[in-house]
């Protein structure tokens, strides 16, 4: 499937997804980071920190929003969510809560969460197919395949 339209500023903002994805590998947790955009500017940027804080909710995007504070709507209205990872059905859940209108994608070649019901509910969903971030979930899949299916609810 080919890769869907991506301007340099989304190009630049799954930048700093991936630093966060990597930030988080480096801490000894799962590789996937996100940043929320808003008017063309990162105001928030977060990564899975479930291993590192012990946490049962902290994956990229909900870390992501947590760091951006309370916001009101007319902010999330207007943003992007930016992530490196096709997003699971908790952190669908939150961006449709917030009526986030538009996702950016790293990739979802290794996880295809809940792309299909956000285009459903009129959200804009751009996949970029990452090599780079194919490359990072493949790589700490197959180290780590334990704690790929605890992430994703998956009973090994």
């Amino acid at each position: 499937m080919p890769a869907d339209p991506i301007t340099d500023l989304d190009r630049r903002h799954l930048d700093a997804a991936i630093a966060e994805a990597r930030a988080g590998l480096a801490e000894g947790g799962i590789p996937i980071g996100a940043a929320l955009v808003v008017d063309g500017e990162v105001i928030a940027v977060g990564r899975n920190r479930r291993v590192q804080q012990g946490s049962a909710i902290k994956h990229g995007e909900t870390d992501c929003l947590e760091n951006a504070g309370r916001q009101p709507a007319s902010v999330y209205a207007s943003a992007t969510m930016v992530t490196t990872l096709s997003p699971c059905d908790m952190c669908t859940g939150a961006i449709l809560l917030y009526g986030i209108g538009r996702v950016v994608i790293g990739e979802n070649r290794t996880f295809y969460g809940g792309e299909d019901y956000l285009r459903q509910r009129g959200v804009e969903v751009v996949v970029v197919d990452s090599d780079e971030c194919v490359a990072m979930m493949t790589d700490f899949i197959a180290a780590n395949p334990s704690l790929w299916n605890e992430d994703i609810g998956v009973v090994d």
